[in-house]
């Protein structure tokens, strides 16, 4: 059995002093990256020595560099042929998103050190992926499922691995992937070293932890899912009033992240807001893997303002300023509330975090924060209530959706003076007026001039793109 050594504290310095090697740190600042994380300086020293490793730090926390530099460094320091189907280090990843996000980050840093890199993920073609691995390649990201498709078909060997990494392996283990991840264990070399890392430590992960790590040393960094450090409000509505308020919200300045708990829920709600004006497009499992790409690209450079997601959003993607979050279903279970909040309030960043429940929600609700230790502001409410505007601040714009089928050239944002026929009176009026705005009917206002310019693509690459479903199995 092995015997995991904890340490508590976390040593301090640079890169330069936690045994970094000159070419990666030179990539490091040509990034904008000069100082290590607290999981970086706890873990650096004993994976670039060769330990095993098991982190345990929340998302968000700074994981990739803290496994990455040690895979490269050691790569780096042993240049060997590439060989055809043979990579010498895997870094396994639960979703595409997180997959793809790992091989952006990590690719400056391979090419400055001559190494090569491949993502293999399901929702894509196969070819290109086969075409790499043919190529040779020196560190592949994958999600288990393809990466099993390319072993059992003989494109893939793992024989020769150095070096494997379990990203967010807890999340694994909730999407049923451990059985695909030990099968693929069993055939990297038992005197490899494995880095594993997660945000806690549930029954399966750590049978991965006995069965594959030898002797690990463990660094725990916010090693459970903590409470976001941010305002929570638990937002009491009718049922009638919920995408009213949820329109009011996200038509503020700022990108907004909105939380469903299914994916046709997820797709229901964007095509809501996009007819209500709002500029929002949807990240869940239904969408092909190009068009869940796109959405996720067109949210982070700020051409569609919010994104409608199931909780495949929840973990292990960082898209930079996510103002508000708004859980517009509740999850099941509080370790889902800690990591779909998790997205705002990011490296030293503001934001909120919203929940919109009904009447018959508010005791589920509740528990929720309970267990998740926080002390939300609970607050009845209906649309137009001042409580909206000091949650998400600012002038509040909507703009014409693009005619079903086709794009459009971006029009001009609706202000609240003019309703559209058909339109109860906009928010700005009725409130001037002294009545809430009706059910679905967002108000007014003046929104952030750049993702206007961009809008009707936003439309585009959202809610009329990529509906249909991958086949095979999960991925």
């Amino acid at each position: 059995m092995a015997v995991r050594r904890p340490r508590s504290t976390a040593p301090s310095g640079t890169f330069e002093q936690l045994g970094v090697p000159a070419p990666l740190i030179e990539a490091l600042a040509e990034g904008g990256v000069t100082t290590p994380f607290p999981i970086q300086a706890a873990t650096l020293p004993d994976a670039l020595a060769g330990r095993d490793v098991l982190g345990r730090g929340r998302t968000g926390s700074g994981k990739t560099y803290a496994f990455a530099l040690p895979l490269l460094a050691r790569l780096a320091a042993r240049p060997t042929p590439r060989r055809r189907g043979r990579p010498r280090a895997l870094i396994l990843a639960p979703t595409r998103e997180l997959a793809a996000q790992i091989e952006a980050s990590i690719a400056p840093l391979a090419a400055a050190v001559s190494l090569r890199t491949l993502t293999v993920f399901g929702g894509v073609g196969a070819g290109p992926q086969i075409a790499g691995l043919r190529s040779g390649v020196d560190v592949l990201i994958a999600c288990p499922g393809r990466l099993e498709d390319h072993v059992e078909s003989g494109h893939a060997n793992l024989d020769a691995i150095e070096v494997t990494v379990l990203d967010e392996a807890d999340h694994m283990a909730d999407l049923g992937f451990l059985p695909a991840v030990r099968r693929l264990l069993d055939r990297t070399p038992k005197r490899g070293q494995r880095l594993l890392f997660s945000a806690t430590l549930d029954a399966g992960v750590d049978v991965l932890v006995r069965r594959y790590l030898t002797d690990p040393v463990t660094h725990s960094v916010d090693s459970a899912p903590a409470p976001v450090a941010v305002p929570h409000h638990m937002l009491h509505i009718a049922h009638r009033d919920r995408l009213a308020v949820l329109v009011d919200l996200a038509a503020a300045p700022g990108r907004t992240l909105v939380f469903a708990r299914t994916k046709r829920r997820a797709k229901t709600l964007t095509r809501q807001l996009v007819e209500a004006g709002v500029p929002a497009i949807e990240l869940h499992g239904n969408l092909a893997q190009g068009a869940r790409s796109r959405n996720l690209t067109a949210f982070a450079a700020g051409s569609a303002t919010t994104l409608v997601a199931t909780d495949i959003a929840a973990r292990g993607i960082h898209v930079d300023d996510v103002a508000l979050v708004v859980h517009a279903d509740p999850p099941a279970e509080y370790k889902a509330y800690l990591h779909r909040s998790g997205r705002t309030a990011r490296a030293g960043a503001t934001g909120t975090v919203v929940t919109l429940m009904t009447d018959d929600q508010v005791d589920g609700v509740r528990q929720l924060a309970r267990q998740a230790g926080i002390a939300p502001t609970t607050t009845r409410l209906r649309p137009g209530d001042p409580l909206l505007d000091q949650i998400a601040p600012g002038p509040r714009t909507l703009v014409d959706p693009p005619a079903p089928g086709r794009a459009e050239p971006a029009r001009q944002p609706r202000r609240g003076g003019g309703a559209r026929r058909g339109d109860a009176p906009a928010a700005g009026n009725a409130r001037r007026q002294g009545r809430a705005p009706a059910s679905g009917t967002p108000r007014g206002g003046g929104r952030n001039a750049a993702p206007q310019a961009s809008s009707a693509a936003a439309f585009s690459a959202g809610s009329r793109v990529g509906g249909r479903r991958s086949g095979g199995r999960a991925r």
